[in-house]
């Protein structure tokens, strides 16, 4: 995209109701200011008016309604770069902060230099899908969780501890344990967990099925210990290309499983990691991470690496081990997702021996 042979720039401030527009021409002259219905015919009304798209430029930054916005932008053959909320620091770290300055922020920016938005690509539509069915079966494992937590809390005070299970097996398993007198309160909990239960391994079926029909390269990545089908779909569906990086090593910062960097002169804090990208596959990989390091993960590199790095001592050095177990497993799955390898549990071994 040539900077030359743009000559509208568009800052666009995504309100829930309302979006404030600013437009700039090619000299960063203000050419108008308007308020717009974030709605589909809104946005298509507002820009019929631009004969010329490929000559239009938008910005907007990160946010619910940016990917249906910028999908549609993009189908009219709009120019959009869709900016990443976290790092435009110079928008929301204001003393004057409004809707109507972000706009003109955002469509300066973008004449000035696209690169500061620190722009992000969206995934398509049927990914988009696919991943809200991941999703919703998380916010149901969530809900889940709660509810045993609840149903074990209030045991725990009438002096009952129920007895160890699977959140699959709750249900089932602890109806006979509750006292007495906290049937009427936990009962209906007991009966929703294990409707919730029946409801996850409806969707557990329907994942299956997705990765076996659209997503036959999740199979590969399945082969990984402790990998299974919501893993592996999660990070097909998140990275959408494997092509997006051009080393796999790349994709550790992508999802936020690298150090922040305060480094001044001689002094370099040592920091959390950045939690950079989607947290939701990054919190999967770590759970991945877990299970390897944990007793029933097999012997392989990952895990051998991961006790390494546990065995500096301390609990900190358990939490940068599962960390580091989780950031290796990322850039191992796409190797091999690129390169369309198999997985080896001990590939440098492997190496040498090839």
């Amino acid at each position: 995209m040539s900077k030359y042979s743009i000559k509208i720039f568009i800052g666009i401030d995504l309100g829930d109701v309302e979006n404030q527009i600013c437009i700039l021409d090619q000299d960063g002259e203000i050419v108008e200011k308007v308020s717009i219905e974030n709605t589909v015919n809104g946005i298509n009304t507002f820009f019929d008016g631009f004969d010329s798209p490929r000559q239009v430029l938008v910005a907007v930054e990160t946010g619910t309604h940016s990917p249906w916005i910028s999908h549609l932008l993009e189908a009219r053959g709009f120019r959009v770069l869709v900016g990443n909320a976290r790092k435009l620091r110079l928008i929301w770290d204001s003393t004057n902060k409004n809707d109507d300055r972000d706009a003109e922020m955002l469509a300066r920016i973008a004449r000035f230099d696209p690169k500061l938005l620190s722009p992000i690509r969206h995934r398509s539509r049927s990914a988009h899908t696919d991943l809200a069915l991941l999703k919703g079966r998380d916010a149901l494992v969530r809900c889940r969780t709660n509810l045993i937590n609840f149903v074990r809390g209030s045991c725990k005070t009438a002096g009952t501890r129920l007895p160890s299970c699977s959140a699959e097996a709750f249900a089932k398993t602890v109806m006979e344990h509750i006292p007495k007198e906290l049937l009427a309160a936990t009962v209906p909990c007991v009966d929703t967990i294990g409707e919730l239960t029946q409801k996850i391994r409806q969707i557990d079926a329907q994942v299956e099925a997705l990765c076996h029909k659209s997503y036959p390269e999740t199979m590969a990545l399945r082969e990984i210990a402790g990998v299974g089908p919501v893993t592996a779909l999660a990070y097909v569906l998140t990275l959408e290309d494997p092509k997006r990086f051009k080393k796999s090593r790349d994709v550790g910062p992508y999802l936020g499983l690298i150090p922040k960097r305060d480094q001044s002169g001689s002094t370099d804090k040592p920091l959390s990691i950045t939690k950079a990208g989607n947290g939701y596959l990054r919190r999967l990989l770590v759970n991945c991470a877990q299970y390897i390091l944990g007793p029933f993960g097999p012997d392989c590199e990952l895990r051998r690496y991961g006790l390494l790095v546990a065995s500096r001592g301390g609990k900190v050095a358990k939490r940068k081990a599962v960390v580091a177990v989780a950031r290796k497993l990322a850039v191992m799955m796409h190797h091999i997702w690129k390169n369309k390898t198999t997985y080896e549990p001990f590939y440098h071994s492997y190496l040498k021996a090839a």
